[in-house]
């Protein structure tokens, strides 16, 4: 079957890669140390990326490298040494911004997306990126869907969009405030986000800015994150090609959630019903969120966020000491309370994250209702898990 919208999902460790893959993406898209927009939290070394490219091409899936910071002459010598290496191992596409970074990549014959950060609006852009070489391009976040059924009608190139995850207050992410307060630049992947902060904005003359759907609303630079499920079908009919998933600092459980939650509503419109699942929209409500907006696609944003308005938390409670094949069940070391109904998550290396309710337990081989903290116990498990993943237990708030 021909799929007709890619599902591209966020990996920051082989926890998120793995559980991208087993929870339907489509394609991966990580970063390696030195060259792309999250510095400040784990990447994968040059080193693992041998590894990364073999697992998603084992599985069927692509594997796209970022490495679309603003680049300075050390940062071009860097990407310049070690392009053959990632050429060796077969990355299936480089996200750029840079021109310098786009000329390297088309001389070591490796396919190029443009990165957001060029932020690119107009399809005459479209146009002359195909001229040279580019073969897909990453949409302006502040382009309306109409503006994105245009370009799409007038450029041969693959698009590609956001549909869900952190949204920023910079025009595609080129802010300054992080280098100016803390001399961390977000162009090259350091942002702190002190955007996220309560902030106040007072002139000269002692007049407060408020924002006029709430006087009390203080978080004036810290829009809510984008959310897409209910406009699937129509950010298909527009003839997007990929739809790309924010969260490249966000744990394993989160881009295992949100990808199932996008694969059903792409599998669910590709055999033919238009039907809204409103479980969908409770699943995303447990990851971690600010909030959700449809972002510029209908309207431009004006709902700013608080901290993190996630329905659930998770609680380290466990790990995993054994898996029996024979009987699909996984045996657990509890270091607090558990009982059958409980929502759980089962994370590792190469798990990835398993997200399912507690059906059945056992010790010693009497079925149980409720496990005590400092006990083992037997789970029925949907998945193969492995020693030592650990495992959370799903909270409501």
């Amino acid at each position: 079957m021909i799929k007709i919208v890619e599902l591209l999902s966020p990996a920051r460790d082989f926890h998120a890669l793995n559980a991208a893959i087993s929870n339907g993406a489509d394609s991966v898209y990580i970063g390696i140390e030195g060259c792309n927009m999250r510095a400040n939290v784990k990447n994968f070394t040059i080193q693992d990326l041998k590894k990364a490219v073999e697992i998603c091409h084992n599985a069927d899936k692509k594997i796209y490298l970022c490495t679309n910071t603003i680049m300075k002459n050390r940062d071009i010598s860097y990407l310049k040494e070690n392009i053959p290496t990632i050429y060796s191992y077969g990355v299936d596409a480089l996200i750029v911004s840079d021109l310098g970074a786009l000329k390297i990549a088309r001389e070591n014959n490796i396919e190029t997306h443009m990165s957001i950060q060029a932020n690119i609006s107009n399809f005459e852009s479209l146009n002359l990126l195909e001229e040279l070489g580019v073969k897909r391009v990453v949409l302006s976040r502040e382009l309306s869907l109409e503006e994105i059924i245009e370009i799409k009608e007038n450029t041969n190139l693959e698009i590609e969009a956001f549909i869900h995850g952190a949204m920023c207050v910079a025009v595609s992410g080129r802010c300054f405030l992080s280098s100016h307060l803390y001399s961390k630049s977000a162009n090259c992947g350091e942002c702190l986000q002190p955007c996220r902060k309560e902030w106040k904005l007072i002139s000269e003359d002692d007049e407060e800015f408020k924002l006029l759907q709430n006087e009390n609303e203080s978080h004036i630079l810290s829009p809510k994150d984008l959310c897409t499920i209910k406009h699937i079908p129509k950010l298909i009919e527009a003839g997007i090609d990929a739809f790309k998933i924010e969260g490249r600092a966000r744990p394993a459980d989160y881009v295992a959630t949100v990808t199932k939650v996008y694969r059903e509503a792409i599998d669910m419109y590709e055999s033919g019903s238009l039907k809204f699942n409103v479980n969908w929209m409770n699943e995303l409500k447990k990851a971690f969120n600010r909030g959700f907006d449809t972002g510029f696609y209908f309207k431009t944003p004006y709902k700013t966020s608080q901290y993190n308005e996630s329905t659930h938390i998770k609680k380290d409670i466990g790990a995993v000491v054994n898996y029996y094949n024979n009987v699909s069940a996984a045996e657990i070391r509890l270091w607090d309370d558990l009982k059958v109904g409980d929502e759980i998550i089962i994370e590792g290396k190469t798990t990835g994250s398993l997200i399912q309710k507690v059906e059945s337990m056992q010790i010693d081989g009497r079925d149980i209702l409720e496990v005590q903290k400092g006990q083992h116990a037997g789970i029925k498990v949907n998945e193969k898990v492995r020693p030592n993943d650990l495992v959370y237990k799903r909270i409501k708030k």
